[in-house]
């Protein structure tokens, strides 16, 4: 599993990229895996990243982060977490949240600007900011309807 995880990153995150990982990286020590992944690559730590410690702290992010600059409202950010949260930094302003923990068990919220990016919900691979950009932009259209 893996071996096919990182197969998987590495086929749509390119050196020049960044990526994001929500935590729960790896059991055991994470320099075994992290060397490996394409990209510029940070993590929010999870509840099972007990060895972070090992790696280059640098690429270590608090439990809660608020990424500015890659929405259309280069105001708001995207808050990543590794738990999922009912309100985040400016919910209530059109900010989207991003998370994992849950393995895909939570009910998706039409009307929250929230969702899990784990990848054990999408076939194992990291999601774009195209592909986050695209579902937030299906939940904006479900809560103008209402």
């Amino acid at each position: 599993m893996n071996e096919e995880i990182i197969r998987r990153w590495n086929s749509c995150v390119d050196d020049s990229d960044t990526g994001y990982i929500l935590g729960d990286f790896c059991f055991g020590d994470p320099r075994k895996y992290y060397s490996r992944l394409n990209g510029r690559v940070y993590i929010v730590p999870g509840s099972h990243d007990k060895e972070l410690r090992k790696l280059d702290q640098k690429f270590i992010l608090p439990s809660i982060y608020v990424l500015k600059g890659l929405l259309d409202d280069k105001r708001l950010g995207i808050t990543l977490c590794h738990y999922s949260m009912r309100t985040f930094s400016q919910s209530h302003y059109g900010a989207i949240h991003l998370y994992g923990h849950s393995h895909h068990q939570l009910t998706d919220d039409p009307m929250s600007l929230s969702f899990d990016v784990g990848v054990d919900g999408w076939n194992f691979y990291p999601l774009s900011i195209e592909q986050v950009k695209e579902k937030m932009d299906k939940k904006k259209k479900v809560m103008q309807q209402n």
